[in-house]
C-alpha cells in the first residue's frame, strides 16, 4: 500500500508539475490546464454523481456537462479577446461562472419538472445536482482563476503542493507515530499525530516555494501563515469528502487511481485550499 501511494503520488506529482511549467508559456489560452481540468473536473463528477444513493441520484451527463460549462466560462474573456470580440464585456472575471452556475440551476429544475411522476425524491434528486455542481465546478472555479493572478505558476503550484504534501506529511506520520485519533467518526484513521505531521509538512513546502519567487511579500513569516492556513484547508477539504463518502456508505470514491482510490480522493484537498488561496492572493 504504501510502496503504491508513493510511485503513483510521485508520478501524479511530476505530471502537475509538468503542466504546470509547461502551460507556463502557451497564455494566454493555458490550453494544458484547460484540458487538464475538463478532464478532471467530469471524471469527479462521474464519481461523485455514482456515490449518490440510486433512488435519488440525479442525470450523470446533466452533473458532468454542467461542471464543464461552469469550469469553461473561466475562460470566456480569453475567449472573447482573442477570438470573438463581439461577445460581450464582464466588469467580473467571475461573472460568465456566475451565470453559468444560475442556468445549470434552472436547468436542474426544468429537468426535474419535465420527468416528475411522484413526490419523494424530485427535491433530492434537484439539490444533489445542484450540490454537484457547486462542489466541483464553482470550487474548481476558483483553481482556474489563480492562472491570472501575479506570479500565478508559483501560485497554483503552492496551491497543489501545500495540501497534497500535507496530506502525504500526515499519511506518513499518522501511519508510523498515529496513537491519538482526530476524527473517530468521519475518518478514523486520521489521528492528532498524523495532522501535526501534515501541518509541518505544508509549512516546508510553503517555505521551500518562498525561495522559488517574490510570491510572498511578507516573506518567511507569511509563507509559514500560508503554510499553516492552507494545510488546514487541505485537511478539512479530505474531510469534506469523508463525510459524503461516509454518508454515500462508501470507502473510496472509485478505484480508478492505485493506492488512492478515485480523482475525488486526489483533488478533494485542492478543492478547499484553492478558495483560500484566491483570497490570500487576490485581495491583498
Amino acid at each position: 500500500m504504501i510502496r503504491t501511494r508513493l510511485w503513483v503520488g510521485s508520478l501524479l506529482a511530476l505530471a502537475a508539475a509538468g503542466l504546470l511549467i509547461g502551460d507556463g508559456y502557451l497564455a494566454p489560452w493555458f490550453p494544458c490546464l484547460f484540458t487538464c481540468l475538463l478532464l478532471v473536473g467530469s471524471l469527479a463528477a462521474r464519481e461523485l454523481t455514482r456515490l449518490f444513493p440510486s433512488a435519488v441520484r440525479p442525470s450523470e451527463v446533466f452533473v458532468i456537462a454542467a461542471v464543464t460549462v461552469t469550469l469553461v466560462a473561466n475562460w470566456f474573456g480569453v475567449i472573447r479577446t482573442e477570438l470573438w470580440p463581439m461577445l460581450p464585456a464582464f466588469a467580473s472575471p467571475w461573472l460568465p461562472v456566475f451565470f453559468s452556475f444560475v442556468f445549470a440551476l434552472l436547468l436542474a429544475f426544468l429537468l426535474e419538472m419535465a420527468n416528475y411522476r411522484e413526490p419523494g425524491t424530485a427535491l433530492s434528486r434537484l439539490t444533489l445536482a445542484v450540490f454537484a455542481v457547486a462542489y466541483i465546478g464553482l470550487l474548481g472555479s476558483f483553481f482556474v482563476q489563480l492562472r491570472w493572478l501575479e506570479n500565478a505558476g508559483l501560485i497554483l503550484a503552492l496551491t497543489v503542493f501545500v495540501p497534497k504534501c500535507g496530506d502525504i506529511g500526515a499519511f506518513f506520520t499518522g501511519t508510523f507515530l498515529g496513537r491519538h485519533m482526530m476524527t473517530p467518526i468521519l475518518s478514523p484513521k486520521k489521528t492528532w499525530e498524523g495532522f501535526t505531521g501534515g501541518l509541518l509538512a505544508s509549512v516546508l513546502t510553503a517555505v521551500g516555494f518562498s525561495f522559488a519567487g517574490p510570491v510572498f511579500a511578507g516573506g518567511l513569516a507569511e509563507a509559514i501563515a500560508f503554510g499553516i492556513v492552507v494545510g488546514i484547508a487541505g485537511v478539512l477539504g479530505d474531510l469534506a469528502e469523508s463525510l459524503i463518502k461516509r454518508e454515500c456508505q462508501a470507502k473510496d470514491a472509485a478505484k480508478s487511481i492505485p493506492g488512492f482510490g478515485g480523482v475525488l480522493d486526489i483533488v478533494d484537498s485542492v478543492l478547499f485550499a484553492a478558495p483560500v488561496v484566491y483570497v490570500w492572493f487576490a485581495f491583498r
